[in-house]
């Protein structure tokens, strides 16, 4: 069986149509292997976000294909590309994106229920992901009453409630204090070791420095760079 588990095939995503057509992608091709841990960056506006909404199935490409896991996901309806997202991808927001009338544990409860997960077994999990996060005693606590670290860490364990083989971060780090970036890397990286792919998008060259491999996005121009 191939370790890649993403595989892009000449994609690009253009807006509008000619002579206004503007590229924010060009050609792309790019192989993720299982257990990669890459890190995007580039200026505002280079087409970070496109490459992520690309790779997470949240949008299509307007020319070439993507395959996970040896399917082309390219050719899938809006339904076929949810359970991708749901069985295959974690997704971690720079803004959290948590539900706020939920506490810690719900949180991570809820996407678990989404993928038809049994309530008792979805709410051991969610302890047990607390508690790899270390944040047992916030369990009952609702996002408003959390540090922004602490709301990432959640945000983290609700990524991995599925238990995806890609981890999708978008600026991670983005919101919270140098300490708490620490802490939230530390946690990516045990998630790494273990063998899960992750991707993250970030400003913060520190943290790109962490990963296995960077990928810098110009004007839509993706290039690889070796540290």
């Amino acid at each position: 069986m191939s370790d890649d588990v993403i595989i892009t095939q000449n994609i690009s995503k253009t807006y509008g149509r000619p002579p206004l057509q503007v590229y924010a992608l060009r050609e792309t091709n790019l192989t993720i292997r299982k257990g990669d841990y890459i890190a995007i960056i580039g200026p505002s506006g280079s087409g970070k976000s496109t490459l992520m909404n690309l790779l997470g199935c949240l949008d299509k490409p307007s020319s070439g294909k993507i395959f996970i896991d040896g399917k082309d996901v390219s050719l899938l309806n809006e339904n076929e590309l949810a359970r991708i997202r749901r069985e295959k991808i974690g997704f971690i927001f720079q803004k959290y994106n948590l539900i706020p009338t939920l506490n810690a544990l719900e949180n991570i409860e809820l996407s678990m229920g989404f993928a038809g997960v049994e309530s008792q077994q979805r709410t051991s999990k969610a302890k047990k992901l607390l508690e790899m996060v270390e944040l047992s005693k916030r369990m009952t606590h609702k996002p408003s009453e959390m540090s922004g670290g602490e709301q990432q860490r959640v945000a983290i364990a609700r990524a991995l409630a599925n238990d995806p083989s890609i981890i999708l971060a978008d600026e991670p780090t983005g919101n919270v204090d140098t300490k708490s970036g620490d802490n939230i890397m530390n946690i990516l990286e045990e998630v790494n070791r273990r063998g899960e792919t992750i991707i993250i998008v970030t400003h913060n060259l520190a943290i790109a420095q962490r990963a296995k491999r960077v990928l810098r996005i110009q004007d839509g121009v993706v290039k690889e760079e070796y540290v």
